[in-house]
């Protein structure tokens, strides 16, 4: 069977069972669901309830002690090289080099991966995450926005089918936050499968095709946002004076602009 085969005929990522245990502490127990190909599947949950240990058992960097689980039809255990092939991990800090620029950056990634004219593969993902103003700067003069999605860009070199971030805007302020918001809707746009990790609540609401509740090891709730909402009670109407949030407070004040010029505002800091 091809790869093309495999990934028409499966999701692009199944969970069935999947359990870890550190000693005595387990911290999964028995995880299932599946991911849609080309859509963005959150997983949802307080720190500790086990996001990154499902990310890296799918990157295969980590071994379950039982369940099964694929990516892109190929299974984590038994077939790991094709796993790794099928796929891209971003952690939760952009694994950048800030001696080199963000081309620099990305020529490397793409020699690395042995493909041909790693110069117009650059070129192409700077305009794909509207870099190619920034890109002969050095890293170190980026904001934490411009960072994170040239982290992500670098993720994209030789068009993997199924991306991870695991929880991408931490420590982001509001402005980069929406940058990077805005290059990962931009992903599943293209056809990208996205697997994101997130403890964010509005982050999961505004980018997640399908939301999974993850709590002490276990998935408790999994659907689309409508699907979630209707476990609740039907809202009353009533009327509330609704004030604006401190977000739409914060980018009023700034003028809403997320653009590279802003960017260079915050040169040699992380926002």
């Amino acid at each position: 069977m091809t790869m093309t085969t495999r990934s028409t005929a499966h999701p692009a990522i199944r969970v069935r069972g999947l359990e870890k245990s550190y000693g005595k502490r387990e911290v999964l127990r028995g995880v299932d669901f599946d991911v849609a190909r080309g859509s963005i599947f959150a997983l949802l949950g307080s720190n500790g309830a086990g996001k990154t240990t499902i990310v890296r058992i799918l990157a295969t960097l980590l071994k379950a002690n039982a369940g099964t689980a694929g990516v892109h039809g190929f299974d984590v255990a038994a077939q790991p090289a094709n796993v790794r092939e099928s796929l891209s991990l971003t952690g939760q800090f952009a694994a950048v080099d800030e001696i080199l620029s963000g081309r620099e950056n990305l020529v490397l990634v793409a020699r690395l991966r042995h493909l041909k004219d790693p110069g117009a593969v650059a070129d192409d993902l700077l305009g794909r995450f509207s870099l190619t103003e920034a890109g002969s700067r050095k890293v170190s003069t980026y904001s934490g926005g411009m960072r994170r999605r040239l982290d992500i860009a670098m993720s994209l070199v030789g068009d993997p089918p199924v991306i991870f971030l695991d929880e991408p805007t931490t420590g982001l302020d509001p402005e980069a936050r929406i940058e990077v918001w805005r290059a990962v809707k931009e992903l599943a746009g293209s056809g990208t499968t996205v697997l994101l990790t997130t403890q964010y609540l509005d982050e999961a609401e505004q980018l997640a095709d399908r939301i999974a509740i993850l709590h002490q090891g276990r998935i408790i709730a999994n659907g689309t946002l409508a699907e979630l909402k209707r476990l609740f009670p039907p809202a009353t109407v009533e009327y509330v004076e609704k004030q604006p949030t401190l977000e739409e407070i914060f980018l009023a004040i700034i003028g809403g602009d997320n653009s590279d010029a802003a960017d260079t505002e915050h040169l040699g800091g992380q926002g």
